[in-house]
């Protein structure tokens, strides 16, 4: 009787596993309509958008893309945008791992006060002290600057990577740091050797965050960015909204170009999670 009541939930179980997944795929349809529908418009003319916005499109028109690109200048735009947030990424990833290190293996006095107020910072909205900001940006020249943004990007975005890698540090084993510091290696040298190598999941994680927020991050750029020629990607996307018009196939195309490289960036930082965990392990 066991072994036959085992049989029929197992039966259950299978057929109710499609139903499980109903809601799943509900939502993962929810999350990539808009940019499906995204991809769909950027072939279509813009007569054809605004008489049919959610049909797909009859004929496809491939010269969105290009026409996009030139009335943006995304040649420029794309280049001041992976400067900054290469550098943004690189700087917040040795930064943050610095301090995160120091919090929790240099066993400082007030280290647990220090992490309680990098936690309080993630709370404080950016936007409170961008006017601020801007006044001192002035004053020491750093406006109308690539430079000048990518400080700006390090201390906001320094906070949440160094919470989220101090949490990381805490649930490794010291015994692997131990033997280095046994060896001969200085603390830096058994950061830069021993805890990089096996925090690569945490600091791939890191990069693919920051690398979102610096890549689509508008406001901030808006203020310290005037000049055409520094101007980012999302900054360049407002050449296509119009006082009167908006050319809706140009726009949907710069839209395309603007999250391809964000969705590119997470796929290939994804793929190197589980490598970089067991490759930190094996060394």
């Amino acid at each position: 009787m066991s072994s036959i009541g085992a049989g029929s939930r197992r039966t259950l179980r299978r057929r109710a596993l499609p139903l499980v997944h109903l809601p799943l795929l509900f939502l993962l349809f929810i999350a990539l309509f808009p940019v499906l529908l995204l991809a769909m418009n950027s072939l279509k003319a813009d007569v054809e958008i605004k008489g049919s916005p959610l049909a797909p499109p009859t004929v496809l028109h491939p010269e969105n893309y290009y026409n996009a690109f030139v009335a943006a200048q995304y040649n420029l735009a794309i280049g001041n945008s992976l400067i900054v947030s290469a550098v943004t990424i690189c700087g917040v990833c040795l930064l943050a791992g610095l301090a995160a290190y120091g919090l929790t293996r240099l066993h400082l006095p007030g280290s647990d006060a220090i992490a309680t107020y990098y936690l309080l910072a993630i709370t404080i909205p950016a936007q409170l002290y961008l006017v601020p900001l801007f006044f001192a940006w002035v004053r020491l020249g750093l406006t109308d600057s690539l430079l000048g943004l990518i400080l700006v990007y390090l201390a906001i975005y320094q906070p949440f990577s160094i919470f989220l890698l101090r949490a990381y540090f805490l649930g490794m084993p010291e015994d692997i740091e131990d033997a280095a510091r046994v060896d001969g290696c200085s603390e830096f040298q058994t950061f830069w050797r021993v805890v990089i190598p096996l925090s690569a999941p945490a600091f791939l994680t890191v990069a693919v965050i920051v690398g979102t927020w610096t890549w689509n991050e508008f406001l901030f750029a808006t203020t310290m960015l005037h000049k055409p020629e520094l101007l980012t990607v999302a900054l360049k996307f407002v050449v296509f909204t119009g006082m009167f018009d908006v050319d809706f196939s140009q726009q949907s195309a710069a839209g395309m170009m603007v999250i391809l490289p964000v969705i590119v960036l997470f796929l290939a930082l994804q793929r190197t999670f589980v490598q970089g965990m067991i490759s930190g392990g094996l060394k």
